[in-house]
């Protein structure tokens, strides 16, 4: 998936989380996070902590990939 806004990244940890059939709080005790951190993560709060959003996604299996924007025509 691309993702360009912290609200499409939330929006993946949501859709992902629900798709594992994880609670909120489920999600944050196996990534070693508040609850509240998932709650701010999947509404696309801009300042959420990177180090921590990267343990989410290792919980979930994810990864990140990053390169440059390719131009659509």
């Amino acid at each position: 998936m691309k993702t360009t806004t912290p609200h499409e990244f939330g929006a993946f940890i949501r859709a992902t989380r629900k798709s594992q059939g994880l609670r909120q709080d489920e999600l944050a005790g196996v990534a070693g996070v508040g609850t509240r951190f998932i709650v701010d993560l999947e509404a696309g709060k801009a300042t959420a902590q990177l180090g921590k959003a990267l343990q989410v996604l290792q919980a979930l299996g994810c990864q990140v990939e990053l390169g440059p924007v390719a131009d659509e025509p």
